[in-house]
């Protein structure tokens, strides 16, 4: 073993969206993509979907930063459910001891409400649908559009939640081709930076039933800011109405959309699984 490494983490979960924790507070270094991809595999390191590494507050009135690599070692934009991880952490580190305080994220600043039920609510900011912000190669913005794929031709609505999202409604989330059509759709040059596909059932106006295949991570159990891309694009077309919870195979989250021009609100779980230290070979040595 070259340069040995040792890690200590928190390895959490949001609706089953799960986690690998990092402190960074201090000026460590960001992880390297090997690193996060050591610690990424189930088999000789820990598994997660994302790892969140928290950092020190860019700005007064700000309780810390967080930062998001995908399980390939990419990094990424946006997640809700994350975040909503990082507040619990920082709660029972002490960091933030309010009841209301700010995160900033590589999307940029995140209101986060820790409510009585113990769920966290976070102000996920204001949905983009400008094909050039999500970004989308489109000549106009639509409320639906169609792509030829590998796997045929897709219809899905298209928004950035701070991070790209297409949403494909679908009779049964259950039965639908998620392995297929995910990378199917991620793989169109159309998504310069990739995109996240939501596969959304309707099951009332007030909730439907969403699988995600994200960027980097493949289907997970939950995506919060995917839950935010779905209700937004399905309440422009009048599908849903502006309060919808999202059924994920993790569990429900609440989402608010309180009108056009408003940010969207997102309330759900945040739980810890374990404590634990990684030791290994430095990853850079290997490669």
């Amino acid at each position: 073993m070259k340069a040995g490494m040792s890690l200590r983490f928190s390895k959490m979960h949001g609706a089953g969206n799960h986690f690998l924790v990092l402190d960074r507070r201090g000026g460590l270094p960001p992880p390297s993509p090997a690193l996060v991809r050591a610690l990424a595999d189930p088999f000789t390191g820990v598994g997660f979907d994302q790892l969140l590494t928290i950092e020190d507050p860019p700005r007064a009135g700000v309780v810390a930063r967080f930062g998001i690599w995908n399980a390939d070692g990419s990094a990424a934009g946006q997640c809700g459910n994350g975040a909503r991880c990082v507040a619990a952490w920082l709660r029972r580190a002490g960091v933030a001891g309010g009841e209301r305080f700010l995160l900033d994220s590589p999307a940029g600043e995140l209101e986060v409400a820790c409510l009585a039920d113990g769920r966290y609510r976070l102000g996920m900011g204001r949905p983009d649908f400008a094909p050039a912000r999500i970004p989308f190669a489109a000549a106009v913005e639509a409320g639906e559009y169609e792509l030829n794929t590998e796997a045929g031709r897709l219809r899905f609505g298209a928004v950035s939640m701070g991070n790209p999202h297409a949403v494909i409604e679908v009779p049964s989330a259950a039965r639908a081709d998620v392995a297929r059509l995910g990378p199917a759709l991620q793989a169109r040059p159309e998504f310069p930076e990739g995109v996240n596909v939501g596969f959304a059932e309707v099951l009332a106006a007030d909730r439907i039933r969403l699988r995600v295949y994200e960027r980097g991570a493949g289907e997970t159990r939950a995506c919060g800011s995917g839950a935010c891309a779905a209700v937004v694009v399905l309440a422009r077309r009048g599908r849903v109405g502006r309060h919808v919870w999202v059924e994920l195979p993790g569990g429900s989250l609440e989402i608010d959309w309180p009108h056009e021009d408003a940010q969207v609100l997102m309330a759900g779980p945040a739980a810890f699984v374990f404590e634990g230290q990684w030791s290994g070979p430095d990853p850079e040595s290997q490669e």
